[in-house]
């Protein structure tokens, strides 16, 4: 693959890790304080998995998101796939306010079926630009889906 653009990949990086940083202040606060008291499944992981795998995750998706807007910004199929990225990297960070920043892990729930609805819708889109692009997002679901049932666990464990 040839790079068009290094400051275009580095913005979709940087805006894909963004979603990360902005949930990562409230993620800090409520993991001493909260997450660290409330019941967990057994397969919950350590808590220092999450920053690496969400690091790893960003980075594929914002190459991801570059190689579709490789093929040409000015073909709609491109302008949609790119909306639907934009759509799920938002409901990706509402995720995190709503679990850590308001402790609501049931309303997370919800929220989070909507986000994996979206990944699907934008792993769709994608692959009708690059198939490239589609498989890049494919860990990104298969953690959002682990997620959820994490996300569900800790829901039916703290009423």
């Amino acid at each position: 693959m040839k790079l068009k653009s290094i400051p275009v990949l580095l913005f979709f990086i940087l805006l894909s890790q963004m979603a990360g940083i902005i949930g990562s202040f409230l993620t800090f606060d409520s993991v001493s304080s909260w997450y660290a008291y409330i019941e967990r499944p057994s397969f919950a992981p350590p808590n220092w998995v999450f920053g690496p795998v969400w690091i790893t995750l960003y980075a594929m998706m914002g190459l991801a998101a570059y190689i579709v807007w490789e093929k040409g910004w000015n073909k709609p199929a491109v302008k949609s796939a790119l909306g639907w990225f934009g759509g799920q990297l938002m409901l990706n960070t509402l995720w995190s306010i709503i679990f850590f920043g308001l402790r609501a892990p049931g309303a997370a729930f919800v929220e989070i079926l909507l986000l994996w609805a979206a990944i699907a819708f934008t792993i769709s889109r994608f692959g009708r630009v690059s198939n490239v692009s589609a498989w890049l997002l494919v860990p990104y679901i298969l953690w959002v889906s682990f997620a959820a049932i994490l996300n569900l666990s800790i829901w039916l464990l703290n009423p």
